[in-house]
């Protein structure tokens, strides 16, 4: 399960029939549906698909993740997320995850009494917001409504477990990146982190299609590397 969870601790304008890469920048999309395949040192180990959708308002997002070949025994985990859409971007109102359709963390943003209240397995805690906080599922599509624009970048994020921020450098602003469908232009993030303890994670968003990230890499503390790589995507 923590294998699983690992993938996701790293996280379209109109066409069905265009590539993502194809697609400029000149709005922000209503829809999005996109399917990741990833490795663990070099072997296949799972799919993440993924659905965001905007309506009146607010969003919804599912996270998908199926483990493949050996990996398919620690069965399916899925993210949900829901919430507003502002003028800041994305304002989460509840936030879970599931581990074969059981709750393991659960979290919901009281924005009006700047207060998260987490349940972790039961363990429930109430913590003070940070300002534009998202969860695990929010955080990589935030980029869309807020792309990087200066070399250092903080993320305050809620797994379902705490509320942390999560620091990041910007190593590169033109990182080409090949995918078996397309070739993307990317800025590469990296974690900024010098405390051993944490994994090691890299991102590398589509600097030419919202902030996206085509390919997200973490070196866990098993001396691992999970490799997740944008496979196909659909937007509108």
């Amino acid at each position: 399960m923590k294998i699983l969870a690992h993938i996701y601790l790293f996280a379209l304008v109109l066409s069905v029939n265009a590539t993502f890469a194809a697609n400029k920048v000149s709005g922000v999309p209503q829809k999005v549906e996109m399917e990741y395949q990833v490795t663990r040192n070099g072997q296949p180990f799972a799919t993440v698909n993924e659905r965001f959708v905007v309506e009146n308002g607010r969003y919804t997002l599912e996270s998908v993740t199926k483990g493949k070949g050996v990996y398919a025994l620690f069965g399916k985990r899925v993210l949900t997320s829901e919430g507003e859409v502002t003028a800041e971007g994305l304002k989460p109102s509840h936030f879970e995850a599931l581990q074969n359709n059981k709750k393991n963390q659960s979290a919901d943003f009281d924005w009006a009494a700047n207060t998260l209240t987490i349940n972790n397995k039961g363990n429930v805690e109430s913590v003070t917001l940070d300002k534009g906080a998202q969860d695990l599922a929010s955080f990589a599509y935030q980029f869309m409504y807020a792309p990087v624009k200066g070399e250092d970048v903080a993320v305050s994020l809620t797994t379902g477990r705490n509320l942390r921020v999560y620091n990041y450098k910007v190593l590169e602003r033109d990182a080409a990146v090949e995918t078996p469908s397309a070739k993307y232009k990317t800025v590469h993030l990296i974690n900024a982190s010098t405390d051993p303890k944490d994994d090691k994670k890299e991102l590398w968003l589509g600097a030419e299609n919202y902030h996206l990230p085509v390919r997200i890499v973490l070196h866990d503390d098993t001396g691992a590397t999970i490799d997740q790589v944008l496979s196909s995507v659909n937007v509108e």
